[in-house]
């Protein structure tokens, strides 16, 4: 992971803490994280991959689903 932009402009520790949080939990649990997460909220379950598993899907208990497309679930 690389951030870089002048070193006028004042760092934000609690974001580089939070991308790395959300870097070891994208890693370790295979889901997504939307922007702006925080620790303990929500993560996107990856999109079904094959009609066997959108059909799967359908019977899958997650937080949120706008669609059997798009879930939401706890980390």
């Amino acid at each position: 992971m690389s951030i870089a932009y002048p070193s006028s402009v004042g760092r934000n520790i609690d974001e580089i803490i939070r991308t790395i949080d959300a870097l070891r939990l994208v890693d370790e649990k295979k889901v997504a994280t939307p922007a702006n997460w925080k620790p303990g909220e929500n993560v996107i379950v990856p999109p079904p991959r094959t009609t066997e598993d959108a059909e799967q899907r359908l019977h899958e208990k997650h937080e949120e689903c706008s669609s059997w497309y798009l879930c939401k679930t706890k980390p």
